[in-house]
């Protein structure tokens, strides 16, 4: 048995990556009731009658006592859709695209795919024009307007990903910089300093205590630019929050 973070790890979680709600979250800069209810689904009333909102998709793992237990693949679904809704791209059309994309890419989690890295913008266009036959010629014309900020979205965002095998492998989640990695082969998918394997909070946590990076770079035998590249990341993160 593995424990990490105060939960047991089993072998499944190896080269999948493990995140709850709340460590997805604040990788990803957002509320872990944004996540719960795109990954869990929630239940709306309209005229008097309870309407049920599935999942955008079914996560890596299943739920261990009623929790969220997130993947990696599932982290960078998420993260394109935030960018999709921080820039002002409704849910049902994130929702329609997925859906459209899957058939498409013939993958669960198509976001996290080369194919979509090259033909993204073409597929959520596409899957506009599916939406035609059932919603409003406004709204698709609106939608139709995000697609050059659609477009921008997956060129930014795949800035930081490393793809291998048609799919999403790493996230360099600090500004692109190669010193942090998140990889779902290497500590279930936590940041790491990319060289060292060590977790970079375990990295800002010595720094408060030890007082200065240059002392916790001694302890850990890695370079002091490694370390503070640690403390910014944490600190990102901390302020995001």
């Amino acid at each position: 048995m593995l424990i990490v973070n105060g939960r047991d790890l089993l072998p499944r979680t190896i080269g999948v990556g493990s995140y709850t709600a709340s460590e997805a979250a604040r990788l990803l800069k957002t509320s872990p009731a944004n996540l719960n209810r795109w990954l869990r689904g929630y239940t709306y009333k309209r005229a008097g009658e309870s309407r049920e909102i599935p999942p955008l998709w079914d996560v890596q793992h299943p739920l261990v006592e009623g929790q969220l237990e997130i993947g990696f693949r599932d982290l960078i679904e998420l993260r394109f859709v935030k960018a999709f809704i921080d820039a002002g791209v409704g849910l049902l059309a994130i929702r329609n695209c997925l859906d459209y994309a899957r058939v498409c890419v013939n993958d669960g989690h198509p976001f996290s795919t080369r194919r979509f890295q090259t033909d993204g913008r073409t597929i959520f266009l596409e899957s506009i024009d599916r939406m035609a036959e059932v919603d409003s010629q406004s709204k698709i014309l609106d939608l139709k307007k995000h697609q050059y900020v659609f477009k921008d979205i997956i060129q930014q965002t795949f800035k930081d990903l490393d793809v291998e095998n048609d799919a999403v492998a790493r996230w360099r989640p600090f500004n692109g910089k190669k010193s942090i990695v998140i990889d779902p082969d290497r500590a279930f998918g936590q940041p790491i300093a990319t060289d060292f394997g060590v977790p970079t909070v375990v990295l800002a946590d010595a720094v408060d205590a030890e007082g200065s990076p240059e002392d916790v770079a001694r302890i850990f035998e890695i370079p002091v630019s490694v370390v503070r590249d640690a403390v910014q990341f944490e600190s990102h993160l901390k302020r995001a929050a």
